[in-house]
């Protein structure tokens, strides 16, 4: 067996153990859409079971090479006075450093990458899109608990309506543009990390004085029709009259869930 067929065999088992290690822990919501986690554990079970095929089928292969029943104990001299190739040339191993190509999934394994931030929000545009429809807010008048996709959708594209008057919380992450104002951000993906986009929501009123960015607060506020452009794509952001705002830890999903619902 050459070493080739154990490197086939070696990357395809750790990259279904990374696939499942990533799909039964929640490093999996750092890189795609919770939807997806049964087709990331069904990748990694056909990957690892791929490579136990591998190793059975070479193994077999080898087991079935049976010892020539007539050898030749003296060798016939050659009638060419030069030696000819064998027809049979030995297989050439891989060279050993291909084993290097498992230390990305190692990595995967054993280091969970941070979330996309304010880094990331502050160069790209918002995203927010007209949606189709909105869906009726529950009453009452204790504070709502909004995220800033529907925040968003609601302040721009239905001008606020279902939201006037009433007290609201919404949680994201600090972002600060080149001239230090504050935005409550999340990131919104479509299917994975790869193609997140920021969805921005301005602060103005009581906003805390010293604000670091990619720090989490719950924000609570009112609504104001005041809005501003994005100076990326000059896109709306709307507005969050801030009343209150406190810390709080990195949600168990740092991308927003309700993109394109």
């Amino acid at each position: 067996m050459t070493l080739n067929r154990h490197a086939q065999a070696a990357l395809l088992f750790l990259t279904g153990a990374a696939l499942l290690h990533a799909g039964t822990t929640d490093l999996y919501l750092r890189y795609v859409k919770p939807g997806l986690q049964p087709l990331l554990l069904a990748s990694g079970a056909v990957l690892i079971a791929t490579a136990a095929a591998t190793l059975w089928y070479e193994r077999k292969q080898t087991r079935g090479k049976t010892p020539d029943p007539h050898p030749h104990p003296h060798p016939q001299p050659s009638p060419h006075p030069h030696p000819q190739p064998s027809p049979h040339p030995h297989p050439h191993h891989e060279p050993g450093i291909s084993w290097l190509l498992v230390l990305p999934l190692l990595a995967l394994i054993l280091v969970a990458p941070p979330a996309l931030g304010s880094y990331s929000a502050m160069r790209t545009g918002t995203a927010l899109q007209q949606p189709y429809g909105t869906t009726p807010l529950p009453p009452g008048r204790t504070p709502l608990h909004l995220t800033v996709v529907d925040y968003a959708t609601r302040a721009v594209y239905d001008h606020g309506r279902s939201l006037t008057g009433r007290p609201l919380t919404v949680t994201g992450f600090v972002a600060l543009d080149a001239r230090g104002r504050p935005y409550l951000v999340r990131m919104a993906l479509t299917c994975c990390a790869a193609d997140a986009q920021p969805v921005k929501i301005a602060l103005t009123g009581h906003v805390p004085p010293i604000l670091q960015p990619d720090t989490w607060l719950a924000v609570t506020g009112t609504y104001t029709s005041r809005r501003t452009t994005d100076p990326v794509n000059h896109r709306p952001i709307p507005y969050l009259r801030v009343t209150g705002a406190h810390p709080v830890p990195t949600p168990h999903d740092p991308y927003d869930e309700t993109w394109n619902t």
